[in-house]
């Protein structure tokens, strides 16, 4: 086997050497594609780390494609076909739907946290496709399904190594296939994971349990997690664990949008001198936008990025009123974001169950509609390999001045929703979106606060995280008012039948 017939710059190549050796010291040689079982009590955690553009995600899709081709097993978190002592494993994982989604688009097969956690439980009779289609079996006879049907499923699978794919391909539901979820028993392998700035030390903990190989792919620019006084996983590394990509693979290719982020490592720059850059950079190039008004359309789909939790508020006020949605009840099309799972303990089995579908603390969710049960809501899970659920929800909208959020959809228990049209710039990392509005008057009163966080002043951080979110263009929205949408809310985009999600024993 050869490396990659990939341009790396020099640091991407000695990562990937440095990467590769510890790979073959455990048993993996990605060089002569030989594999040996995995030896107990041997575990590294190695952090890869640089700023947006410097071909992190390119080094990781090209250590997949060696691993793949090296034997390697991939375990998407989908399905999982019977262990065997001698196989080796790789889990590329991310926090969030979102972030997953977006390694997937390049792709290379994520999977979220959460979903390596917990394993499904296959019906027995379904498994026995899933053995086939991984190759770890014979064709089999399923009643109630056809040649053909079989046919569509072998075909999908060749094309996308996705389990629950096929099997939908094949006419099955999520619901047919998959009787449960349970928590991970064994361990697994090596384990890359993504956007790794977004970890704690719970997290991290968590992970190492499960991966005795773990390699960190993480952004130092970024915002640390919230209680962790500034500081990511990998910081705590030593040198010698850490390596670092310096080089901006995609200014090569005159991103505007990457420009502006980079500019913010100089120490010497203000907050009246950056937006003066970005004025300037929108006048030359329509990648960048000097917004007079937040775009209540562009809210439908990616939410405006703010500092602090009252303009959030305000911002989500404002979109509703643009729309006119009442006051008591949602319209189909409006962005939710998961806040977290309202279950007592003897309901920890569907808790797993919401969680493996995606309804994981901040999840982007769009809301399509009541559910065909009291307290039920039709759901759009963002990024989601499965994306649309019927689940039992409580949507909370808050309003300015006011403690208590209202409640226009509640079920007794179960999955709970906060607006998504506006969400925070921490809440934002780890995703993207084809536009994204930055809402500038934050980041000024930011900037005024004179806070920092590990030494750089906070509005810097903030404005490198909500700038790197947009993939396509930015919008710069200098003042604080709202435009009014062109067109009705749709969910014309996302139709498609939800499967259902319901708590068990009758109750919501």
């Amino acid at each position: 086997m050869q490396t990659p017939a990939l341009t790396f710059s020099d640091d991407q190549a000695e990562a990937f050497d440095r990467l590769a050796a510890a790979l073959a010291a455990n048993g993996i040689d990605v060089t002569e594609g030989v594999l040996t079982p995995l030896a107990e009590g041997k575990a590294s955690v190695l952090a890869v780390v640089g700023k947006a553009g410097s071909g992190k995600t390119m080094l990781l899709a090209a250590l997949y494609r060696s691993l793949k081709a090296a034997g390697v097993e991939i375990v998407s978190g989908d399905y999982e076909g019977r262990r065997r002592k001698d196989r080796r494993t790789l889990a590329i994982l991310a926090p969030t739907n979102k972030a997953a989604s977006v390694l997937r688009l390049r792709g290379v097969p994520a999977t979220t946290i959460h979903r390596i956690l917990y394993t499904p439980v296959y019906d027995p009779q379904y498994e026995k496709i899933a053995e086939w289609l991984a190759g770890n079996g014979p064709r089999p006879v399923v009643e109630g399904l056809t040649d053909l049907a079989l046919d569509r499923a072998h075909a999908f699978y060749q094309t996308v190594a996705s389990i629950p794919g096929a099997l939908a391909a094949a006419g099955l539901k999520g619901s047919d296939f998959i009787k449960g979820w349970k928590r991970r028993e064994e361990p697994l392998d090596v384990g890359f994971v993504d956007e790794s700035s977004m970890l704690d030390e719970r997290a991290l903990a968590d992970l190492r349990e499960i991966f005795p190989t773990l390699v960190l792919f993480g952004d130092p620019a970024q915002l640390a997690p919230v209680g962790a006084s500034g500081e990511m996983v990998f910081d705590k590394l030593g040198d010698s664990r850490k390596l670092v990509l310096s080089r901006i693979h995609r200014q090569a290719e005159d991103n505007p949008i990457l420009d502006l982020a980079h500019a913010l490592g100089d120490e010497r720059l203000g907050f009246e001198e950056f937006e003066r850059m970005v004025e300037a950079r929108a006048r030359a190039d329509d990648r960048v936008v000097w917004a007079e008004r937040v775009d209540a359309g562009l809210m439908a789909r990616s939410p405006v990025l703010v500092w602090r939790n009252a303009t959030r508020v305000r911002l989500i006020q404002a979109f509703r009123s643009a729309y006119g949605a009442p006051e008591d009840e949602l319209l189909p099309g409006e962005p939710l974001i998961c806040d977290g799972i309202e279950l007592p303990l003897k309901h920890r089995k569907k808790r797993i169950d919401l969680e493996a579908r995606g309804l994981i603390k901040g999840a982007q969710v769009i809301y399509l509609g009541t559910g065909n049960r009291e307290g039920f809501a039709k759901l759009h899970v963002v990024g989601a390999e499965e994306p649309q659920i019927s689940a039992a929800s409580i949507i909370k909208i808050e309003k300015p001045d006011e403690e208590e959020p209202f409640i226009p959809h509640a079920a007794r228990m179960g999955a709970t929703f906060l607006h998504g049209a506006a969400v925070t710039i921490h809440k934002a990392q780890g995703s993207q979106w084809d536009a994204v509005q930055v809402f500038a008057p934050d980041l000024y009163a930011a900037a005024q606060s004179g806070r920092s966080e590990a030494g750089v002043p906070l509005w810097k951080r903030l404005a490198y995280v909500a700038i790197t979110r947009a993939q396509t263009r930015l919008y710069w929205v200098v003042r604080n008012r709202l435009a009014r949408p062109l067109a009705p809310l749709t969910i014309d985009d996302l139709r498609r039948e939800p499967a259902p999600l319901a708590l068990e024993d009758g109750a919501e």
